[in-house]
């Protein structure tokens, strides 16, 4: 056998292909840095669009993870918000066969797949070309709990059902899941079109059928539900959280933004941001700028639209960004309040930071994101509690939370977020949790490269 033959088998060569979104790619290119720093005989071929690879463009092109794009068979991310179900129909109908087009192009066969669970045609493609892979769900395991069990809303007759009556019904038959409101629930608050959650469904039954099911997120944040899921499940299924960018903290210079946290106080700033895809109506939005305003409170809003216009009417007491590294600001010591749409990614970091939150969920899994913060981990309040949220509303809650004399519920909240962080933190060190399992996954794959 030749030597390059030979360097090619000892090789463990994993090909990674995100659903197109920041949501999606962040957390799995966070999993594969981890994944390339545990070995030497780890590389990384990571898939994007011809779009998404101009959008990431030189953030990370070195080391054992390259880049390789397939064609742009899908709507541009600048428009994909205004037609989601005909993004979607392209994700699932119209990517496949470029992704398996590529697998053959390699010049170093791949040993295994990482593919966002959405992209269910992933593990076709893995069994026709017997590669094994792994479903990287990106969200919560209480919301893929949710789903894998969602044929029990039908059986106990609350699948379809009239909000309108029955949004505060309770259920609490999901195995593993505590107690949760129907409008809590993805596909029963209006976020989800049936077409879609019909298609998820499908999504996460295909990710039975994979080798692996990884999942982003900590065993002691959600570890009733992922027990319950390992008990149904057979596949092997590893939670290899937090996949946000820790190891990325000590790097890089400080911004404009980190400059002006540095001359606050500590603890006294609400970080506000309402994510990277969907946002509030300009109506909300001008409420929301008030209620900041009218609470007196420091507050760090990012705004990705209309900066300038809200920079007019923020005072003295706010800093208006466009963007911002999310993570390095929430580990800041004036940061006292995270403001947040509770994206899975935002969750995460936040419970890092060891921040509490106050909650503001937009659609898909981030109403129940919310009811996990809120009801389950009890570190932080709802101020999105209706359609429409007041600027007394708003004021009235963010001074609350920011008094750092204010009363034992807000110092006992504080508690318990440094007790989560605490938890997060063990996680990923050695003999953590994650650490463990990641470590463990490495273990499985390198023995499957040697067969």
């Amino acid at each position: 056998m030749s030597s390059t033959s030979s360097a090619k088998r000892a090789v463990c060569h994993i090909v990674a292909m995100p659903y197109p979104g920041r949501g999606h790619i962040n957390p799995l290119m966070n999993l594969c840095n981890e994944l390339a720093s545990k070995s030497d005989n780890i590389l990384i071929t990571f898939v994007v669009t011809e779009e998404w690879l101009s959008f990431i463009g030189s953030e990370r092109k070195a080391g054992k993870i390259r880049f390789r794009c397939i064609p742009n068979v899908v709507p541009s991310e600048l428009v994909r918000a205004s037609d989601m179900i005909g993004f979607l129909e392209a994700v699932w109908t119209k990517m496949e066969a470029p992704f398996e087009q590529l697998l053959v192009e390699l010049e170093l066969p791949p040993t295994l797949i990482i593919a966002d669970t959405h992209l269910f045609w992933a593990v076709s493609v893995g069994n026709r070309r017997n590669i094994p892979v792994a479903s990287f769900w990106p969200m919560s395991t209480t919301m893929f709990s949710v789903f894998h069990h969602f044929h029990l809303f039908q059986e106990k007759g609350h699948f379809p059902v009239d909000l309108l009556d029955n949004e505060n019904e309770l259920v609490d038959y999901i195995p593993g899941v505590s107690s949760t409101r129907l409008l809590d629930l993805p596909g029963f608050n209006g976020g989800i079109y049936p077409l879609i959650l019909k298609q998820i469904l499908g999504c996460v039954s295909w990710a039975g059928k994979a080798n692996y099911l990884l999942l982003p997120s900590i065993y002691a944040l959600e570890s009733q539900t992922i027990d319950a899921l390992k008990a149904e499940l057979s596949l092997s299924i590893y939670t290899i959280g937090p996949s946000i960018p820790y190891l990325d903290l000590s790097h890089g210079d400080k911004d404009d933004c980190l400059q002006w946290l540095d001359r606050q106080p500590s603890n006294s700033v609400l970080y506000v941001s309402m994510g990277s895809f969907l946002s509030v109506s300009n109506v909300q939005t001008e409420e929301i700028t008030a209620g900041l305003q009218d609470s007196g409170v420091r507050f760090l809003l990012v705004a990705r639209e209309g900066s300038w216009k809200l920079k007019h009417g923020c005072g003295g007491e706010g800093l208006v960004v466009p963007w911002c590294d999310q993570l390095r600001v929430l580990c800041h010591p004036s940061i006292g309040g995270f403001w947040s749409h509770c994206g899975w990614n935002s969750v995460k970091e936040g419970i890092f930071a060891g921040t509490p939150f106050l909650t503001f969920p937009l659609f898909a899994d981030q109403n129940l994101n919310s009811k996990l913060i809120v009801e389950d981990w009890k570190i932080g309040w709802r101020i999105k509690k209706h359609q429409f949220t007041t600027r007394g509303e708003i004021s009235s809650l963010v001074k609350k939370l920011m008094d750092l004399e204010s009363d034992d519920e807000v110092k006992q909240m504080r508690g318990r977020a440094k007790k989560l962080q605490k938890e997060c933190l063990q996680a990923i060190e050695r003999h953590g949790s994650s650490e463990s399992n990641i470590n463990s996954f490495i273990h499985s794959i390198l023995q499957f490269n040697d067969h």
